[in-house]
């Protein structure tokens, strides 16, 4: 495994995490590990987002509001847009 040392954190910040760290149980490596770990799953996640299209994804945001509320059984918008619902 490798090493990342981190330089010039404030105070404040150690001392959040610190205190994380406590209120969790854990010591503070075990504690900056999971939450390095975790933004590394979420980065990874983003990636594979980005690389794989969505069905829907090139919908209008007014069509994907209309979709939701026709699901929802809300007030059909009339002409001007606008729903009866009040």
């Amino acid at each position: 495994m490798g090493a990342i040392q981190v330089k010039d954190v404030p105070d404040e910040v150690r001392e959040i995490l610190a205190a994380e760290a406590r209120r969790s149980g854990q010591s503070l490596q075990t504690y900056v590990l999971a939450v390095l770990e975790r933004e590394a799953r979420f980065a990874r996640n983003r990636q594979v987002v980005e690389q794989t299209p969505l069905p829907g994804a090139a919908l209008s945001m007014d069509e994907i509001v209309a979709a939701v509320r026709a699901a929802r059984g809300d007030d059909v918008p009339d002409g001007d847009g606008k729903s009866g619902v009040a």
